[in-house]
């Protein structure tokens, strides 16, 4: 069987996406005859057929559906190696390292003060990390674990416990520890495109199961504990960001067998770039000198 083309694989997604064949080719910007040729020929080489095709319908057939997950992470592979050549071009390069605002934020200032080479430090919202990595963005992600990583090598760097973030007068405010159960039934924050784990996580369902109770929509740890001080709202939170967020308004409280919350660098699978290993080493060793998150202001 001949090699799949890249541009055989974006007439496919773009037939896919559409389900119809005209509007593909004007989106693509070619004719239809032309497209509809290239995913003939594409099935030829595959030796399966991708749509099921009447004159007022188009559908993908089982082994389309899989080639349409599949092709997903190719292409994405494939820019992702175009933008680290282009930028591998400039010399000298910084490394690129991303992180989302709050504790990690603090983490990677103090890593990229000792370590040697230039690093440039971007930015952005919960859950892009990972998303910049992979399309070739940035070249290393601070992110926070547990998440779904196995595409990417990880190297942790620091585990903490999770607290309960309480309204002053909520009525578990006087307990001194709770448990997951605790959040039964009780709403928590969410976020914008979080995943069904990243929910399950950031409620304590992963530790009791059952359904998460959405709380209003979050897009900062600001917003965050605002929302927790109205009463709108508990949150599981790192230790250390309650360590350094005390409010008068709001209490935390330990939470005895809520899943750990750790950071972790991550970086492309089997990437060989040395500048990547020195960060490793340098965050590794920074992070190792760093007091552990502990004791947890009662508010």
């Amino acid at each position: 069987m001949d090699d799949v083309e890249v541009r055989e694989l974006r007439y496919f997604r773009a037939v896919a996406e559409e389900l119809n064949f005209s509007r593909a080719a004007e989106r693509l910007g070619m004719a239809q005859p032309p497209l509809s040729r290239a995913i003939r020929l594409l099935e030829r080489r595959l030796g399966v057929r991708l749509f099921e095709r009447t004159s007022r319908h188009v559908e993908l057939t089982p082994a389309g559906n899989v080639l349409f997950t599949e092709s997903a992470k190719a292409l994405d592979a494939v820019t992702a190696a175009v933008r680290r050549t282009r930028r591998a071009a400039h010399e000298p390069p910084a490394l690129v390292v991303t992180v989302k605002p709050g504790v990690a934020t603090e983490l990677l200032r103090r890593i990229a003060d000792g370590h040697p080479e230039p690093v440039e430090i971007r930015v952005g919202g919960f859950g892009e990390q990972a998303a910049l990595l992979r399309d070739g963005q940035v070249d290393v992600a601070l992110l926070g674990c547990p998440g779904d990583h196995g595409d990417l090598d990880v190297e942790v760097l620091v585990t903490e416990p999770r607290v309960a973030a309480l309204p002053v007068r909520h009525e578990l405010a006087h307990r001194t520890s709770l448990t997951c159960a605790d959040f039964t039934g009780r709403a928590t924050p969410s976020w914008p495109d979080a995943s069904v784990a990243d929910r399950a996580y950031w409620s304590g369902r992963d530790v009791t199961g059952g359904p998460v109770t959405p709380g209003p929509v979050v897009h900062d740890s600001a917003q965050l504990l605002e929302t927790v001080a109205l009463g709108q709202a508990i949150a599981l939170l790192p230790a250390s960001f309650a360590e350094g967020h005390p409010r008068a308004d709001v209490v935390y409280r330990p939470v005895a067998d809520a899943t750990p919350y750790s950071l972790a660098l991550a970086w492309p699978e089997g990437a060989r770039d040395p500048r990547i290993a020195r960060f490793v080493r340098t965050a590794v060793e920074v992070s190792e000198a760093l007091p552990r998150p502990g004791a947890v202001p009662a508010g």
